[in-house]
């Protein structure tokens, strides 16, 4: 079966980082969301990949073809780029003729599900995850027999809360093809923009049967938050929270579970839990729990929690000279409101 990967979205949510690199190349549990994203494919046995590439495609292209030299990739540029489905249907010749169905997954998500089980699931599989706002995502309604009967993009009165989580096995890659030239030959458009939920929808009409598989966890890497979320997830995994030997780190405390790249100077810290540290970087003076930092970065005199700071990123603290006596309180924090 063919990996589809859509990888052309400019990433406005992670800004000011996608300024200079697509969104799946952010860096996320010592490895980008991309990498994570064809490790797993490749464990699952899928050997041939379609990157739907767009802004700073290049870069994409470039980043395949030096980690994964063996990989049998083809890329396609969408331009200009109008949403999921039309991104599908700019790369619909690449696997319309593939007899065993293709498997789409967005290319900055990551998800956690037994992908062997699924593959091996007959028909076309949908994955979804229980969610409490259907509002913000595609969502998928079943009947009685537990089939799917609608898909809706973002619908203002859902009627569901299981959301589609970007990954899907589509049985008939035929049939997906025309029901995209449908979509596109129509000017179907949803919050103008051509969606792979209509196109969906359209092959349900026509008589498709399709079927959920709820997936265990879901990250949708393209905001803050949840990219914080999905490296401490990911980080908690058992080859980086068992027992690791970290260099000698001068006066260095080191809380797993931690990623620290090769080439990292640091002392005087406490790093982690749940920190990815990217090669070549030097911290001094700081407490870092909860965050993502990227390779050749310099942080000195620093509390954070909760922050991504990019690549050749350097930030400096205040040093502070106390002598306190008694019954004395300072507070540097933001006054609360």
């Amino acid at each position: 079966m063919k990996a589809i990967i859509p990888v052309a979205g400019i990433g406005s949510r992670l800004r000011p980082h996608t300024h200079t690199q697509p969104k799946s190349l952010v860096p996320v549990a010592g490895n980008t969301i991309l990498g994570h994203i064809i490790d797993r494919l490749k464990a699952a046995g899928l050997t041939e990949y379609v990157f739907i590439i767009g802004y700073l495609g290049e870069k994409i292209e470039q980043y395949v073809r030096e980690h994964y030299p063996d990989l049998n990739a083809t890329f396609v540029v969408q331009s200009p780029r109008e949403g999921l489905g039309h991104a599908l249907y700019m790369a619909r010749e690449t696997f319309r003729h593939d007899t065993d169905g293709v498997l789409i997954l967005l290319g900055d998500t990551i998800v956690d599900v037994d992908l062997p089980a699924l593959l091996a699931q007959p028909g076309t599989i949908l994955a979804v995850k229980e969610v409490k706002t259907p509002s913000l995502f595609g969502i998928v309604e079943t009947g009685a027999d537990g089939q799917v009967n609608r898909v809706v993009e973002k619908p203002r009165i859902p009627k569901s809360n299981y959301a589609l989580v970007g990954l899907y096995k589509i049985a008939n890659a035929e049939k997906l093809a025309e029901a995209l030239e449908w979509l596109i030959a129509t000017d179907q458009r949803t919050h103008e923009e051509f969606q792979l939920t209509d196109a969906l929808m359209h092959l349900i009409e026509e008589g498709e049967v399709m079927r959920p598989a709820a997936v265990d966890n879901w990250f949708d890497c393209g905001r803050k938050e949840t990219l914080l979320e999905a490296n401490a997830r990911l980080l908690d995994q058992p080859e980086f929270y068992t027992a690791r030997e970290y260099p000698d780190f001068t006066d260095t405390v080191v809380i797993p579970p931690v990623s620290i790249g090769a080439g990292c100077r640091i002392a005087h810290s406490i790093i982690g839990p749940n920190v990815a540290i990217g090669e070549g970087t030097i911290i001094r003076h700081t407490i870092v729990s909860d965050s993502i930092i990227g390779s050749y970065s310099e942080l000195s005199s620093a509390v954070m929690h909760d922050c991504i700071v990019g690549s050749d990123a350097s930030f400096r603290g205040l040093n502070h000279s106390l002598n306190l006596g008694d019954n004395t309180e300072i507070d540097y924090s933001q006054a609360r409101s």
